[in-house]
């Protein structure tokens, strides 16, 4: 069967002696987030994903779903786990105590994302997507809109949605035709359809908080016309309690591929009640602080997943009894070896190994910057913060989660025939995870934000920050001779993207197509680099806790790992930067109807 159990110790290793979490409790607002509260709350976490979400990820698969007459009915134990899970404060973890949440920093927030859903995806959808209406809300609604909403997200009694894809209309929103007539009370009648809204309808909460995009009647074309509207399942009484059913229903459930137990719907609205958020016709700029938030929140799904996977096909391969060692019997009292000494199998779990634990820590430096981007006092140093978070927003939504599918796939093939049959839990992994690579953008647009957004933006600024910390880093170790093997490959991935960004610069105005032909390569190849200096960062931890006397066998296997990466993923930047300069007539030069 698949397995999960919490990495505590590697999250705490992190947390502590990679980015010094300490440094969170200094910050504005934050002054109780100290390392040992951390610790208390990641180890509480812990026990709820392992003892309460993870036995209910299979058979919430195995269940899934069930509409009937317009009601979606969660898979059974999924009403009393999120009861639990709003009970004890989980789904205000991050949001303000002036709505009744914990105030905790958003690195906490992301340790436990990465947790709740390596154990469970599906239910951990239903509180992720109420914590990006949150955000929106809190950026962009009005005092009247936080104070009757705010609070009763923040405690889970109602949970939330984005409603953005439409029949004809998924990626490119300026199409989308729900509409929304202005009402004499201030408020909207809003009519469309819209389709793959993950947790539209469920019985896990009293109330949903939908936040639409329709247009108003005046609405220029395009995007520029959307406006952001909230729109609950049922209308709030003046006392905060429901009322009377709104105009939005379920009008059917998608038969999916994975994640079964989170209902995805279409929705219809019917002349539905909604309220503005924001400005008018300015709803992208709210959204996409929904949008923002979700893309790093499924990046961790994508953790999430290749942990669970690792693990799975650890424990499988240390007792699956297969062949002898190439260099002689490990089990020479037993009929076989287990799988976990053979060289191709060990491929395949170094690949996952090397992966979880350095996206684990650019995740987690990634948490840190927000907090900094949101409360330290310097507004330097918040704008700092802000550049790196926008330029590692796609890397991480996409790179994060093409590898959640591979490590999943990984652990099928460790499993072999067995990991194809579904009772063993690691199919499950494959089907999950796949969606994490389209929603919320697809990976590919992913890549062409970071060409097309976030490399020029600010004139380059935000591009030259990253690698100005990369190589910062760079100059403060070349010199350190334990850190050469491992410093050398870090610059030289970061000269390839230099090189690789210089020809787009060179080339991409003449031919608008080369900056979408380089585009996902551009973007794997700076995820990877990234991942070689997060993997750096690891070392010089290392070295100092070997230095320390404490747990050498732990600190010894994270510079084998990182040596491994070093040596065996990182040099995928020498043919992704050749790739690149190929240029795009490759791509381009077959006429379209002769595929």
């Amino acid at each position: 069967m698949a397995v999960y159990k919490a990495p505590i110790k590697d999250i705490q290793f992190v947390l502590n002696e990679v980015i010094d979490v300490s440094k969170l409790a200094k910050l504005p607002g934050y002054e109780d987030a100290t390392p040992d509260t951390i610790h208390a709350i990641v180890e509480e976490a812990a026990k709820l994903c392992e003892n309460v979400l993870f036995p209910l990820n299979r058979t919430g698969d195995e269940e899934g779903c069930h509409y009937e007459n317009g009601v979606v009915r969660t898979p059974k134990g999924f009403k009393e786990a999120y009861k639990q899970f709003a009970e004890g404060g989980w789904t205000g973890i991050t949001c303000d105590p002036e709505f009744g949440g914990q105030g905790l920093p958003a690195t906490v927030g992301f340790a436990l994302q990465e947790m709740f859903t390596a154990s469970n995806q599906a239910f951990a959808m239903y509180p992720g997507l109420s914590h990006g209406a949150y955000e929106a809300l809190s950026r962009h609604g009005s005092d009247e809109l936080k104070k009757k909403y705010l609070p009763k997200l923040t405690d889970g009694t109602w949970t939330g949605t984005m409603c953005l894809t439409e029949p004809h209309c998924g990626t490119d929103l300026g199409m989308l035709r729900t509409k929304a007539e202005p009402q004499a009370d201030g408020s909207y009648s809003i009519t469309g359809t819209k389709i793959f809204i993950s947790a539209g309808e469920h019985d896990l909460a009293e109330n949903i908080l939908h936040l639409v995009l329709a247009r108003l009647p005046d609405a220029p074309g395009g995007t520029k016309g959307i406006s952001l509207f909230i729109v609950p399942k049922f209308l709030p009484k003046a006392d905060g309690s429901v009322g009377e059913r709104n105009g939005i229903r379920c009008g059917a459930l998608e038969h999916k591929m994975g994640i079964k137990a989170n209902a995805t719907c279409v929705m219809n609205l019917d002349g539905a009640k909604g309220w503005l958020v924001g400005e008018a016709n300015k709803g992208m700029t709210a959204m996409f602080v929904m949008m923002n938030a979700a893309r790093l929140g499924v990046g961790m799904q994508g953790l999430g997943i290749a942990e669970t996977a690792y693990q799975s096909a650890v424990a499988y391969a240390r007792d699956r009894l297969q062949g002898r060692s190439l260099t002689g019997p490990k089990n020479a009292s037993g009929p076989a070896d287990p799988i976990i000494v053979h060289p191709d199998v060990r491929r395949m779990l170094m690949i996952q190994k090397s992966f979880t634990e350095g996206a684990r820590a650019l995740s987690l430096w990634v948490g840190m910057l927000i907090d900094e981007a949101h409360s330290h006092p310097d507004a330097a140093t918040r704008e700092a913060a802000d550049d790196l978070i926008q330029m590692l927003t796609p890397i991480i939504k996409a790179y994060f989660t093409d590898m959640g599918s591979e490590c999943a796939n990984l652990a099928v093939q460790t499993w072999g025939g067995h990991g194809f049959i579904r009772e063993n839990g690691v199919e499950q992994l494959v089907r999950d995870a796949r969606i994490t690579q389209l929603y919320e953008g697809t990976n590919g647009i992913q890549a062409l934000d970071l060409v097309g957004r976030k490399l020029p933006m600010k004139g380059g600024r935000a591009a030259q920050r990253l690698l100005g910390e990369i190589g910062g880093f760079i100059a403060q170790h070349k010199a350190d001779e334990k850190m050469k093997e491992f410093v050398e490959p870090l610059e030289k991935a970061m000269g390839r993207v230099q090189d690789s960004a210089l020809f787009l610069m060179q080339n991409a105005m003449k031919n608008p197509d080369e900056a979408g032909g380089a585009a996902t390569d551009l973007l794997r190849l700076m995820a990877l680099t990234a991942m070689a200096y997060m993997w750096n960062r690891i070392v010089v931890a290392a070295h100092k806790g070997l230095a320390a006397g404490n747990d050498n066998g732990f600190y010894e296997a994270k510079i084998v790992t990182a040596r491994f990466f070093m040596a065996r993923v990182l040099p995928q930047t020498v043919s992704l930067n050749h790739q690149i300069k190929a240029g795009a007539s490759t791509l381009m030069a077959l006429p379209a109807d002769a595929f």
